[in-house]
């Protein structure tokens, strides 16, 4: 009675110091070949639009400051201004331009624009605000760009 469960341990302990089979360790190698790439350009990706995020929430803190410096403390009726800003090892270049809003001609419309680059290829930020009534470009049209 006895030597049924044991020949059974035979067989499973047999089977266990056998290992895997050459078609199961293929099988895992193509699993692996598949999955592993997809994975590593998903954290490419995910990575690079964390970088995007911040630079863009970067850029649009510069431009904010900007449009506030052209509005409360420089005289905005020089026709355009540039300039750069560095952070964190980034260059965002600026420009702030002004031209007559298309609603109301009286009224100036002042546009930020911030440039970046991430991985090689180059985003932006534009912010704008109105001006004050005088501040308007005399006699200019809403759509020209000075």
């Amino acid at each position: 009675m006895k030597s049924g469960p044991v020949s059974n341990n035979r067989a499973s302990r047999r089977r266990r110091q056998q290992g895997y089979t050459l078609a199961e360790t293929l099988a895992a190698l193509l699993f692996l070949a598949i999955v592993i790439p997809a994975v590593v350009e998903a954290l490419h990706v995910a990575g690079r639009a964390g970088t995007v995020s911040v630079r863009r929430a970067v850029a649009a803190r510069i431009a904010e400051r900007v449009l506030t410096e052209a509005t409360l403390l420089t005289n905005i009726n020089t026709i355009g201004q540039s300039g750069n800003q560095v952070e964190g090892g980034v260059d965002y270049p600026w420009n702030l331009t002004r031209e007559n809003w298309v609603q109301n001609t009286r009224l100036p419309q002042l546009t930020a624009e911030v440039r970046f680059l991430t991985q090689g290829q180059e985003s932006s930020v534009r912010l704008s605000t109105l001006g004050h009534p005088v501040d308007a470009i005399p006699g200019g049209s809403p759509t020209t760009t000075r």
